[in-house]
């Protein structure tokens, strides 16, 4: 019998970071469990819950008696010992480049994060204000770093789908699904990968009006 897994996430399932577990596992087409955590109510901070999770933070993995939190961490561990669909490129130049994307979008962008809350792009986003000058400063960084990433792509930052065109794209669907002016090849791309089917899943769960 295999060891279970369980995917601990916030009960709204609007969480960025979430949903990149959450896709990975899709990806990987292991079974697992979805738990939630109420933020709202700082669940996280419940005891039951901080002996299973080191930061007190969702996403947390618990597989068997070994729990795991951050996203990336998450990513990475599942890519390393399920086969399936590669999260990350084999070749160790691009492997470094798509971790580079995902700490980049973790750590940077901060005004587009704080005015273009995620939980508008799985939910009709109401109560917004134009971008800031310092927002729309850092969308126009996003947008010159994207446009070269994808400059010798077909669709995906790498020859073949990462884990990182998922957390891309959601960057740019904080614009985009708000109504702010994105590039066409920008759209086109956070489009066509919101259509996979492993977005898709986590765009489909039922959330709490």
């Amino acid at each position: 019998m295999s060891t279970p897994l369980e995917l601990f996430v916030d009960s709204r399932f609007v969480s960025p970071f979430a949903m990149a577990a959450y896709v990975a596992l899709k990806e990987k087409a292991v079974p697992f469990q979805l738990s939630t955590i109420n933020l709202a109510q700082r669940a996280q901070y419940e005891p039951s819950y901080v002996t299973k999770s080191l930061t007190s933070k969702v996403p947390t993995l618990v597989h068997g008696d070994f729990s795991l939190s951050e996203s990336s961490a998450i990513t990475e561990y599942l890519d390393e010992i399920f086969p399936g669909v590669a999260l990350y490129p084999k070749e160790s130049q691009l492997r470094a480049r798509a971790r580079q994307v995902q700490a980049w979008l973790r750590t940077d962008l901060m005004p587009i994060r704080q005015e273009r809350s995620s939980e508008g792009i799985f939910q009709e986003p109401t109560h917004y204000l134009p971008l800031s000058a310092e927002a729309t400063k850092a969308a126009d960084k996003l947008f010159t770093i994207a446009e070269k990433l994808l400059a010798d792509s077909s669709g995906s930052l790498f020859p073949q789908w990462s884990i990182a065109d998922t957390e891309l794209a959601l960057m740019l669907n904080r614009l985009i699904k708000y109504g702010d002016p994105v590039p066409d090849r920008l759209r086109q791309y956070a489009n066509e990968q919101w259509k996979r089917p492993s977005v898709q899943s986590w765009n489909n769960l039922p959330r709490p009006a």
